[in-house]
């Protein structure tokens, strides 16, 4: 029997095969790089970082295609290699989050006092842009780069209202909401400015160390959150470590999996349950 056309076939599907799942990777690829560069530009613009997105793409992908190899190369698991890899590959969403998040932390710290010296200046006769523009020379970033932005709006035309406005939008936190709302209403209706901006500043200030406080209270429930969710975690590595065949269950039936499930479920709503009772918003 001529095997010949047999093994020509299984070669071309084979072939066929590899060249339609290259170019399916090199599609998803494609597109995750386009994704990648768009959200990763608007995230740095955000933050007020220079940087070339291209060469942000280039690095994660570099650092988890190694991470991923070298996970595979010590453990000889493919499964893990690929969570590894996956986990890399997220990690700058959750970086930049974290980055906007100590910013915006960063700029309620820094309002009750540039807000003080802008009544300051206000009260010396100057109007409220001409405050800005003097206070802004004399603030650190990240509140000195938003409220220069501000002032560059304005001399492209745009009114102070809109300017305060898209602040707000920018920096979307509630004590600078409260910085431009006084302002607008300051600013329209003719009221005394310095005094406005003073009062903010006071109720800003006692609104922060309120904050500080809570946050010192509640640090031992957030930890002991922590404490809850791990431990299971540790029991299991323990166990299996002692008793690997009794344990060995776990990970190769089908109620073994439930029960793991199950596990990971009820820590991940007791995790959430006890974060909401320790998150008070004043």
């Amino acid at each position: 029997m001529n095997l010949a056309p047999l093994l020509l076939a299984v070669a071309l599907t084979v072939a066929l095969l590899a060249w339609s799942l290259a170019d399916l990777g090199s599609r998803l690829l494609t597109a995750w790089r386009q994704r990648f560069t768009r959200e990763t530009g608007f995230r740095l613009r955000e933050l007020f970082l220079f940087v070339d997105p291209a060469r942000l793409y280039a690095l994660n992908l570099a650092v988890t295609m190694l991470a991923a190899g070298l996970g595979w190369l010590a453990s000889g698991s493919l499964a893990l290699a690929l969570i590894i890899g996956l986990l890399l590959a997220i990690s700058p969403g959750a970086i930049f989050r974290w980055l906007r998040a100590r910013r915006l932390e960063r700029i309620e710290q820094q309002l009750p006092d540039a807000l003080q010296m802008l009544a300051g200046t206000a009260r010396a006769g100057l109007s409220l842009p001409a405050a800005i523009r003097q206070v802004s020379t004399e603030l650190a970033p990240p509140l000195q780069q938003e409220w220069l932005l501000l002032q560059h709006e304005q001399r492209l035309g745009v009114t102070l209202d809109d300017a305060l406005e898209n602040l707000a939008l920018r920096v979307p936190v509630q004590p600078v909401k409260l910085m431009v709302s006084a302002m607008r209403i300051a600013s329209e209706t003719g009221g005394g400015l310095a005094e406005t901006l003073e009062r903010t500043a006071t109720t800003l200030r006692s609104q922060h160390a309120m904050e500080l406080k809570i946050r010192a209270l509640t640090a031992q429930g957030k930890l002991q959150a922590w404490v809850v969710g791990l431990l299971p975690v540790f029991l299991l590595w323990v166990l299996a470590r002692l008793e690997p065949d009794a344990m060995a269950l776990l990970w190769s039936t089908r109620l073994g999996w439930g029960v793991l499930a199950a596990v990971l479920v009820m820590e991940i709503i007791g995790v959430v349950l006890i974060r909401r009772i320790v998150s008070i918003d004043i």
